[in-house]
C-alpha cells in the first residue's frame, strides 16, 4: 500500500469522544455509532468555527499499540478550542505522518486500508492517527479519505 511522510501542522478537533478497541470487532460498532450520532443528533452542524467541510475520525490515547484499547473522537477540525455540552477538544499535534489518500466506499474501503495498515512495518508514534474525508464526490463508493499515521522521525 503506498503512502507519501509528510510534515503536519498542530490541528485542533471538536467531536463526540468514545473509548473503545479493535478486539473482537468492538470498535466498528463503537465507531459506526458514534457517527452516527454525530450527524443524526445534528452535533456536527453545531459545531461552530470549521476550517473546511471535512470530517475527520481520530484515534488517540492509545494504551499500546492497535491491539490496546484507544480513544476514537468523531468530528470536525475547527480554528480554535472549544467548550460544548457532549463534545470534547483534541489536538493532533505537529509532526511527521504517513499520508494514505484512499478513494472508495467510506465504511468498506477504510476497514480494508486499516487492515492493510496494521500489517505494514511502520515506525509509528501511536499518539495520533487520523481519518479525513474530504466529501468531494456525490458516489458514496467513490470518496475520498486520506488516512495519517503519526511516525516516528
Amino acid at each position: 500500500m503506498k503512502y507519501q511522510i509528510v510534515e503536519l501542522e498542530e490541528k485542533i478537533v471538536v467531536g463526540l469522544k468514545i473509548k473503545t478497541t479493535n478486539q473482537e470487532g468492538k470498535s466498528m460498532k463503537d465507531i459506526g455509532m458514534t457517527w452516527q450520532k454525530l450527524f443524526t443528533d445534528g452535533i456536527y452542524e453545531k459545531i461552530p468555527s470549521k476550517v473546511n467541510h471535512k470530517t475527520i475520525g481520530l484515534y488517540t490515547n492509545y494504551e499500546g499499540d492497535y491491539t490496546k484499547p484507544y480513544s476514537f473522537i468523531v468530528g470536525a477540525e475547527v480554528s480554535q478550542k472549544l467548550e460544548m455540552e457532549e463534545v470534547e477538544s483534541v489536538v493532533i499535534p505537529k509532526g511527521k505522518y504517513a499520508k494514505f489518500v484512499i478513494i472508495g466506499d467510506v465504511q468498506n474501503s477504510v476497514g480494508q486500508a486499516w487492515q492493510e495498515i496494521w500489517r505494514m512495518d511502520l515506525k509509528r508514534t501511536y499518539t495520533c492517527d487520523f481519518e479525513e474525508y474530504q466529501n468531494n464526490a456525490s458516489h458514496k463508493e467513490k470518496q475520498e479519505i486520506h488516512i495519517y499515521l503519526g511516525i516516528e522521525d
